[in-house]
């Protein structure tokens, strides 16, 4: 095989050598906020992280002797999105930034369920609040202000979950995974998410890690939102897309859900007029979870090894 040239995002650390062992490859940084410059349309890899659509959407086009797509988020839904050729070989980074999206899951959820939110309220106004004191101490809703014993469901069961789960249960909740098919997995139950259902009732904290396809499109919606009990609280750190963000603000609004915490949502940036922003009980992170994919050049060395080899890469994404 000859020589191959590599895209790789400029801020995004890659050694290129001596950890590619072919001398001919070569590894050039590009602007991911800009398109591809003309010199470097003869690529055969292009790595990826945040560029935005219309960026990869003109790679997509351009890129003509393109054969290999890595992208360094968990999700490869933006890739796939841009159009690339059908034998174009897509990759996805599913791994690289579970410790902080599980990290930052926690935050969201442990800010809800403290009401965060209004102390930070309180706060901006100068205001002593004694009234969130007497409801943490209140026997009937006192009990809505701690992980320690909550059920919590956490809705796509795949690494990030692996990672937060053992967070959640060590501050005593009962965790629950959804996954496609049910049984065990790193300690901890999961149903089949037929059965989510029959699950959501007792349910007081929901965690939505799914990833953007057609078919989890509004998983979120009216129906699925009325199964929860009004004390409970909904938390997505996966894609904004999942969730019916009309359904959610009018179950907010009329206490059907007692709060919210979103990390992600459907159209990003979230529009100035969106009713998202005034919603009660809610509070918006800008999508920032994930941060920087941690281990991004160890994992792009493997991949480019095993892609080379023909041994096969990680996360190979199926379309």
């Amino acid at each position: 095989m000859r020589g191959v040239k590599i895209l790789v995002p400029g801020n995004v650390p890659f050694d290129s050598a001596p950890q590619l062992d072919d001398a001919a490859d070569v590894v050039v940084p590009y602007v991911m906020r800009h398109p591809i410059p003309d010199e470097h349309l003869d690529a055969d890899v292009l790595v990826t992280w945040a560029s935005p659509a219309r960026v990869l959407t003109d790679a997509a086009r351009r890129l003509t002797r393109l054969r290999w797509v890595q992208t360094l988020t968990a999700g490869p839904d933006a890739v796939l999105a841009a159009g690339f050729a059908p034998d174009v070989v897509i990759s996805s980074g599913r791994g690289l930034h579970d410790g902080t999206v599980a990290e930052h899951t926690l935050a969201l959820v442990l800010a809800t369920v403290r009401r965060i939110d209004a102390s930070l309220a309180a706060q901006r106004e100068h205001v002593w609040d004694r009234g969130l004191g007497k409801e943490q101490a209140s026997a009937e809703t006192g009990s809505t202000f701690t992980l320690d014993g909550a059920r919590v469901t956490i809705w796509g069961f795949g690494s990030i979950a692996a990672r937060l789960a053992p967070l959640l249960a060590a501050l005593g909740a009962r965790v629950t995974g959804v996954a496609s098919t049910a049984g065990e997995r790193h300690g901890f139950p999961v149903v089949a998410e037929p059965d989510l259902s029959a699950l959501l009732p007792a349910t007081d904290v929901l965690i939505s890690l799914l990833p953007a396809t057609p078919a989890t499109r509004h998983a979120l919606d009216a129906a699925t939102l009325a199964l929860l009990p009004p004390h409970a609280r909904f938390v997505n750190v996966g894609r904004g897309a999942t969730v019916d963000e009309e359904a959610l603000v009018a179950a907010l609004r009329s206490d059907a859900l007692a709060g919210a915490a979103l990390d992600v949502t459907e159209t990003e940036p979230l529009p100035e007029a969106s009713p998202l922003w005034d919603a009660p009980h809610l509070i918006i992170t800008p999508h920032v979870a994930g941060g920087r994919p941690q281990g991004a050049a160890e994992f792009l060395t493997a991949q480019v090894r095993a892609w080379r080899a023909g041994t096969g890469l990680r996360n190979l994404v199926v379309r």
